[in-house]
């Protein structure tokens, strides 16, 4: 039976106590985008789960539910940024600058993953989070949801790429037109497929 998210781990703490995930650690092209919520347990929005199990609808609903509701905080890291530091530790900015745009310092945060970023506050990590946390859950959907809008609107400046479509990942259709077009301002040049087009060019 597969996991559903809940608020057990988040009662055994102090509160306030904030969920953190990321969008986008996997695309070509593009910021990643990590989101911190802290939930009201009295004011949650049914059918909250991972992200990547709800239709784009569904994420769009439940996110402005949760603007309604929740304390939320997004923070970026630039395609220069992770080109510059490595993925991983641009996630873990990107983490880190959500949190801090929180309007409140949770007492602890929950961070998706099995590496926690530098923070002001307590932190866990928590594999495969957002399938059994509400809070990463939730955060899940606000990081997803606000990175395909900024992809969405990076697309037409570069229609060929289908970035409304694919979020800048590695699909059939971005990658011929990757080889066909060639590296836009916005893909990230130490990803070996963006690296190989870039340097055939």
């Amino acid at each position: 039976m597969k996991p559903v998210p809940d608020l057990v781990r988040e009662g055994r703490l102090p509160q306030p106590v904030a969920g953190v995930d990321e969008a986008g650690r996997g695309s070509w092209a593009g910021p990643v985008v990590a989101a911190a919520v802290i939930l009201d347990p009295r004011k949650i929005p049914d059918g909250l789960d991972d992200s990547k199990k709800l239709s784009p609808a569904r994420r769009k609903d439940l996110m402005a539910r949760l603007l309604a509701v929740a304390r939320t905080g997004v923070g970026c890291a630039s395609v220069g940024e992770v080109d510059r530091l490595n993925i991983l530790e641009a996630t873990m900015l990107a983490m880190a600058r959500a949190v801090d745009a929180l309007p409140v310092t949770p007492a602890h945060t929950l961070i998706d993953g099995n590496r926690v970023p530098k923070l002001a506050c307590p932190a866990t990590a928590v594999v495969r989070g957002d399938a059994t946390c509400l809070s990463i859950a939730a955060a899940s959907i606000v990081a997803k949801v606000t990175r395909d809008r900024i992809m969405s609107g990076l697309s037409p400046e570069f229609p060929d790429y289908g970035w409304q479509r694919n979020a800048g990942y590695g699909t059939r259709e971005h990658a011929r037109a990757l080889e066909r077009h060639g590296v836009t301002p916005h893909h990230r040049r130490s990803f070996s497929p963006v690296a190989r087009v870039a340097a055939s060019t």
